[in-house]
């Protein structure tokens, strides 16, 4: 697909109405902030060696519309020698001083937050991360599950009591919007709030569960526009019976979008597709957790070390891709994370998706 084609799509069968405004500022990239210098550790080098990627490669990423972005889930991953990295390194390495030579792969032009979401960050951490990246590049960030898990869970994983700040407006803005905006400046793309799969007691209740989303993104889309900062607001679920109208109506109301949640709890892609359509138009978020019929453990023991398409899923591909070219066409930022349980290697993933949105066009 060339770039900035002026084709329109016909993925959602939808055209702009008369008096619908353009894309949203956040479309566009904001502004690049000064960058701090991280030093490394004597014991490391200042820059990690990137892999050398295929001309092929190189050229296919020169040729999509600037408006996507593709990145991974993290990026610590020692089996990505060859792919991502130039050698082996050890994976604590990589996690401190991985992203420099991450951002030289043509294809990676934004990575997913991760460890945000098991803790809070503080400014500096972000700021030490965003030190590593060229102006150009974005970071989606996942809101600290202190906010988005109902339960205070053991380190098992098992939910053991009410968490009484889940969804609270205030714990969002002081444990991740404030402290992402100020360590990651213009590298901050995206803020997904994650919520993880609600118990019987929130699902029982809808109404009660769109009040608080009402009032956390009341609380979120305040403090950006305060800071002025363009980054996305998403929401990602993990209970189908969540994606209805009325929460179609929530989001659209605050400016946020839904991020399609790849997962096995979910429903395939075509079955969310209704919900973006009810949004469209506007950005596309996408995040391509795990292979549907896989749980997190036993595709992490099948597909590690991640240097191969263990189980390649070519049909939520094509239809990706589509979503994917026809956001874009329409002048909108695609924001595309792809993990290693998605197909057994991330970077594979995203290569393979990016020829399938070229060769739509």
């Amino acid at each position: 697909m060339p770039r900035n084609a002026p084709q329109q799509s016909d993925l959602f069968a939808l055209e702009p109405g008369p008096g619908q405004p353009p894309p949203a500022a956040a479309d566009a990239p904001p502004p690049a902030a000064p960058r701090r210098a991280a030093r490394p550790p004597a014991s490391e080098p200042a820059q990690l060696e990137a892999a050398v990627v295929p001309p092929e490669m190189a050229a296919a990423a020169a040729s999509l519309n600037p408006l996507i972005r593709f990145g991974t889930s993290s990026w610590n991953f020692p089996g990505w020698h060859g792919l991502v990295w130039g050698r082996e390194y050890a994976e604590s390495t990589l996690s401190r001083r991985g992203l420099t030579a991450y951002t030289q792969h043509p294809l990676l032009r934004c990575v997913s937050l991760d460890r945000s979401f098991y803790r809070p960050m503080e400014v500096s951490a972000y700021a030490a991360l965003a030190a590593q990246v060229p102006a150009d590049f974005r970071f989606v960030v996942k809101a600290p599950s202190l906010v988005t898990d109902a339960l205070v869970r053991a380190s098992d994983g098992r939910g053991v009591e009410p968490n009484p700040l889940f969804l609270d407006p205030a714990a969002a803005v002081t444990q991740c919007i404030e402290p992402a905006v100020q360590g990651l400046g213009a590298t901050l793309g995206v803020l997904v709030f994650q919520v993880s799969p609600l118990p019987l007691a929130w699902l029982a209740e809808p109404q009660r569960w769109l009040q608080a989303l009402e009032r956390l993104f009341e609380a979120a889309t305040a403090a950006l526009a305060q800071a002025g900062h363009p980054a996305l607001l998403a929401l990602e679920v993990r209970d189908p019976e969540l994606l209805t109208p009325a929460l179609a109506t929530l989001l659209k109301r605050h400016g946020v979008r839904y991020c399609l949640g790849l997962h096995d709890r979910m429903p395939d892609i075509e079955a969310q597709l209704p919900l973006l359509r009810a949004l469209w138009p506007g950005p596309l978020v996408c995040r391509w957790n795990l292979q549907r019929g896989f749980k997190y453990e036993p595709a992490r023991e099948r597909f590690a070390p991640f240097n191969a398409l263990v189980a390649p899923d070519p049909a939520t591909r094509e239809v990706l891709a589509k979503v994917i070219a026809a956001t874009a066409i329409g002048g909108h930022a695609v924001f595309v994370t792809v993990n290693n349980k998605a197909e057994g290697s991330a970077p594979l993933s995203i290569w393979e998706l990016a020829k399938t949105v070229l060769a739509r066009g």
